[in-house]
């Protein structure tokens, strides 16, 4: 699989930028990625960021760190932080722009060490692909907590995107799968990805998975549009 955000993220760290990276998903047209907000200064990221980030607190796990913004902000910040992602690439790009701590490595093969938070941003709650493995996932993430542990994410209700009738209710497709879960492909330069599965899960679904497996979630901040950003803890 191309590794298409470590491509573009090497090429704009490189002052090679010329394009976006185009998405092609199950649920409409192409769309873009613009590169460069992936860079984005702390004042220029969403309120709902802002405050995750400023919610962090001791040894922290950036998860699917991308471009290293979150990490370097909290790096600056004085905490302990480590950058964590997939992509080659992305870490080549977090280590150049002088993230001192991170992995390469995807989240569930990860259990090097134990956090005081775990940032899930930028919907990184859609790493666990589909509502049925969020259960795993979740009990992943407990494994990487240290006691008093939090994990700070943000995910969206996309609802909003399925055709509303006159009765404000929404015409959602009963093929039996969460209307939260979507197929992504990504290109970049001609370079394609794979086809993965992503899921947006919406805040009484997290509640409810939540309480399925140890955890308490509090809704800290609801965004613009249908975002929202939510704290998770482990049970007493």
């Amino acid at each position: 699989m191309a590794d298409v955000f470590g491509m573009a993220l090497l090429d704009y760290q490189n002052g090679d930028y010329t394009e976006d990276i185009k998405t092609y998903s199950s649920l409409d047209e192409e769309d873009v990625i613009p590169v460069p907000y992936l860079f984005r200064r702390f004042d220029e990221m969403p309120k709902i960021e802002q405050k995750a980030l400023q919610l962090a607190h001791g040894k922290v796990l950036d998860i699917g760190a991308g471009a290293g913004s979150h990490a370097l902000y909290l790096q600056n910040k004085g905490l302990d932080i480590t950058a964590l992602d997939s992509s080659e690439g992305c870490i080549e790009v977090c280590r150049e722009r002088g993230v001192k701590s991170t992995v390469c490595s995807p989240i569930l093969d990860y259990s090097d060490e134990k956090y005081d938070t775990l940032l899930l941003l930028m919907n990184g709650i859609g790493l666990s692909g589909k509502l049925n493995n969020l259960s795993r996932f979740l009990q992943h993430m407990a494994s990487l907590l240290l006691p008093n542990g939090q994990i700070l994410m943000d995910s969206s209700d996309i609802i909003y995107m399925f055709e509303q009738d006159e009765d404000g209710g929404y015409w959602i497709p009963n093929d039996g799968n969460y209307y939260g879960e979507v197929t992504f492909e990504l290109e970049y330069k001609g370079q394609k990805s794979n086809t993965f599965d992503w899921v947006y899960v919406d805040f009484n679904t997290l509640q409810n998975a939540c309480d399925s497996n140890g955890f308490d979630c509090e809704l800290l901040k609801s965004g613009e549009h249908y975002d929202y950003l939510a704290k998770l803890t482990l049970k007493a």
